[in-house]
């Protein structure tokens, strides 16, 4: 199951196929779905859990508390739709194309991509590009 949650006066237009998009990511890894839960904030909101539970005193676009077991994807996604804004400007991109690659980001993590080394990051960045055909075709 994946729930979409607005902690702003935020909505997607195209839930449905979202879903979609993120359940055949998750099937093609070899992963079954648990539950997935995204929450769309601002930067405020997320800031106090970078704090709270990671204890860095940062804005971030996206945290990720990871409950998979095994081969169960579950997880919290903390999105600050603030943050997606900032960086869509800044990475020269459309506010959607930086939205969906943070949404895939936090599902990669669970599917067990990391993003610590320059290495890991180069992989991460290309299943997100990867992930995003997928969305567009």
């Amino acid at each position: 199951m994946i729930v979409f949650n607005y902690e702003i006066d935020f909505s997607l237009n195209n839930e449905p196929q979202l879903e979609n998009w993120i359940q055949d990511i998750v099937f093609n890894y070899g992963f079954s779905l648990g539950e997935i839960n995204y929450i769309f904030c601002d930067d405020d909101y997320l800031h106090k859990l970078n704090l709270e539970f990671l204890k860095h005193d940062t804005l971030t676009d996206v945290i990720s508390f990871d409950n998979t077991i095994g081969e169960l994807i579950s997880v919290d996604i903390f999105i600050s739709i603030e943050r997606i804004r900032d960086n869509a400007i800044d990475f020269k991109v459309t506010f959607a194309e930086e939205l969906h690659r943070v949404m895939i980001h936090g599902v990669l993590h669970c599917l067990g991509f990391k993003d610590k080394t320059n290495e890991d990051k180069k992989i991460m960045t290309k299943k997100e590009n990867e992930s995003l055909l997928l969305l567009r075709s």
